[in-house]
């Protein structure tokens, strides 16, 4: 029998080992990007808040000017327009408040009052100025107007500081019935930010001279209500029953109103 050759012995065993490791390499996955894009395999994507800016979205500050309601007050219309800036008011302006006469001065007093006092207390919620009762109820009125109106836009508009959750949407409260010497006398108020925005009588003395005094104190009345934003309100001069009755009912709505 044949002796085989150590040499050979030792070529064979080499050329196997070659062969299995060659055998490995050809079964071994590709683990680098560049091999798993050659094979046709996609890269993982990057999730979408990963792709998002840190500093994306869309911002809530409000900018640009908005214009309130025009109001109607007995000395001529009032209508305000607000400035804002990151959610903020900057800017106050009347643009139309009552003229001619004695209002020419009324309005030069008071509406630079109620300008600096609309941008610094940020809200509808400011003092009536002394001798201008009507158009800074007027004021006050249109400025909530403009406020809500950015508020509607998707801007932060700021809002009363007594107004807050459901106090800040704007709610209508009828006080009860009082009974005058000439009739009965029933007042209603709309809120909004937990302030008087619209006071109006339903009910009131009528027939006779009680038309006339109704026509002529109740709209006055109702003015009065929404600068004071309470029932300390004066009596109109010829009307003392009918103001004491409208006080008393406004008194009452405010009570439900829980203001």
């Amino acid at each position: 029998m044949k002796k085989s050759h150590p040499i050979r012995r030792v070529v064979l065993a080499t050329a196997a080992t070659v062969s299995g490791i060659v055998l490995l390499l050809s079964l071994k996955p590709a683990s680098d990007p560049a091999s798993a894009s050659a094979a046709g395999g996609a890269a993982p994507q990057q999730s979408a808040a990963a792709q998002e800016s840190p500093q994306g979205g869309a911002s809530n500050a409000q900018s640009g000017s908005v214009t309130g309601d025009v109001v109607k007050t007995q000395y001529g219309p009032v209508q305000v327009r607000i400035t804002m800036s990151g959610g903020k008011i900057t800017k106050a302006e009347a643009v139309q408040a009552p003229s001619g006469g004695t209002s020419d001065q009324k309005t030069e007093l008071a509406v630079p009052r109620l300008n600096r006092a609309a941008v610094t207390a940020q809200s509808a919620d400011i003092d009536a100025v002394s001798g201008a009762t009507y158009t800074s109820g007027g004021y006050k009125q249109s400025l909530q107007s403009a406020l809500d109106k950015a508020g509607a836009a998707g801007g932060k508009a700021p809002s009363s500081p007594a107004g807050g959750g459901a106090a800040a949407q704007a709610r209508t409260v009828t006080g009860d019935v009082a009974r005058t010497q000439y009739g009965p006398v029933q007042v209603r108020i709309t809120m909004s930010g937990g302030k008087i925005t619209k006071s109006e009588a339903v009910q009131a003395p009528s027939g006779g001279r009680s038309s006339e005094v109704t026509n002529n104190a109740v709209p006055k009345l109702d003015q009065e209500a929404v600068a004071a934003g309470s029932a300390d309100i004066d009596a109109v001069s010829g009307a003392t029953y009918t103001s004491g009755g409208y006080k008393q009912s406004l008194q009452s709505a405010l009570d439900k109103a829980g203001g």
